[in-house]
């Protein structure tokens, strides 16, 4: 029988790669305690539920696996272990039902985090799972326990096993700071430097587009960027408009891309079609047609649609003169240029890309220097974009990094 203080196996960090991978080592009989920083777990994950909690997404499977980029042969063995249709049975058996968007994302019923994490919690605990709240991870005695601050003061664990799932840095105020890369750097474990995901982005604004449009949303446009290795892509969606420049779900999709660009040339630029229904032809048979004596904004807003904050686009980039001239008008709704020059700060992204290289780890994520040593989650040197695959990658990695301590455990004869 375990020890009924100590842990068999600590799990460190309470966001949805730890639970999963406490989930998995509880089913099988191992004494799992959890340490999280925060006075309760899962912050995060509630979070992320706030607009309405996207757990997966149901596009064919292939497809999905290749939103993870370059990083899609490390990730597929733990998609592979849970993919999509795992997840949402696995939501099922918390007796939470699931649906799909008309975008293919697949939500919880009710579209919120709470009810999931509450009833996730209440499995854990009737399976013997303890939670730690409070309890801040400081790293390594000198006697190789695990340091671990509380309201008390301080304490040190010894598990047979540990499984780190601390986040990368994105949103420290709820939990994930990254102060654990140096600790695992000062021990031989490479880790690309943490960059913000999902982010928004710098833009030289006019003082009049910052005050009159900031936080309005850019709908119904189509962006195109063409990344370092020279390749093109092409999304639809909306945007916004920032104090600082641009976010919202279109740029996150790019986020990566422009992020690269930003790192090897100091600037990015990509283009905005402000009326992707139209083919450029009948475009610029709209914009030629007479106007009369209404004004060029009364014009574009009845022919094409053209309004508000994608007006006040037109104006960052047009002079007087140009909107006057109906070929580069057209040309400029249909391929608007916007620069960004910086990425906006790790502490907003909504995730982070680098950390822990697969390197490292052996293939059932247990650092190869340091045995009994696991690592799931976001501190795991992947990215992707919002729209499921946070999520889904972050519970397949700790369903993972648990069942790869259970092979661990049984191979070195410390389980029964």
């Amino acid at each position: 029988m375990p020890d009924p203080v100590a842990p068999q196996v600590a799990v460190i960090g309470g966001g949805p790669a730890g639970l999963m991978a406490a989930e998995a080592l509880s089913l099988a009989g191992v004494q799992v305690d959890i340490y999280d920083a925060m006075p309760s777990v899962g912050r995060k994950f509630l979070l992320a539920g706030i607009g309405g909690l996207n757990i997966t997404h149901s596009e064919p499977y292939d497809t999905f696996c290749s939103r993870y980029g370059d990083r899609q042969a490390q990730l597929r063995p733990m998609l592979d272990r849970l993919p999509p249709s795992s997840v949402r049975s696995w939501a099922n058996g918390l007796g939470i039902d699931t649906f799909i968007g008309s975008s293919g994302r697949v939500f919880p019923a009710g579209m919120k985090a709470a009810p999931l994490l509450r009833a996730w919690l209440h499995r854990l605990r009737s399976s013997g799972v303890r939670l730690h709240v409070r309890h801040r991870w400081l790293g390594w005695g000198s006697e190789g326990g695990l340091r671990l601050a509380n309201t008390d003061g301080e304490i040190s664990i010894k598990p047979q096993a540990t499984i780190l799932a601390l986040g990368g840095a994105s949103w420290p105020q709820l939990g994930s700071d990254g102060a654990w890369v140096p600790w695992l750097h000062a021990r031989g474990v490479n880790i690309a430097p943490l960059q913000s995901a999902n982010c928004g982005f710098d833009v030289t604004w006019s003082e009049h587009l910052r005050s009159r449009f900031a936080g309005a949303p850019v709908k119904s446009v189509a962006l195109t960027f063409t990344d370092v290795q020279g390749v093109a892509e092409r999304r639809q969606g909306e945007m916004i408009i920032g104090t600082h420049g641009v976010e919202g779900g279109l740029i996150y999709a790019f986020s990566r891309q422009l992020r690269e660009c930003i790192n090897a040339h100091g600037k990015a630029t990509f283009t905005l079609d402000l009326a992707p229904g139209y083919e450029a032809e009948r475009l610029l048979t709209e914009v030629c047609h007479p106007r009369g004596s209404r004004s060029i904004s009364s014009h574009l807003k009845s022919r094409i649609g053209i309004t508000g904050v994608k007006m006040a686009l037109l104006h960052e980039v047009l002079s007087k003169d140009q909107f006057a001239d109906a070929a580069t008008l057209t040309e400029a709704i249909k391929s608007l240029p916007v620069t960004v020059h910086a990425i906006r700060p790790i502490e907003e992204a909504i995730s982070t890309a680098g950390g822990v290289c697969f390197g490292s780890l052996d293939e059932n994520l247990m650092i190869k220097e340091l045995p009994g040593l696991f690592v799931a989650g976001e501190m795991l040197d992947w990215e992707a974009t919002t729209g499921g695959y946070l999520l889904t990658a972050c519970l397949g990695t700790g369903l993972y990094a648990g069942m790869g301590v259970l092979e661990w455990l049984r191979a070195t004869n410390r389980l029964e």
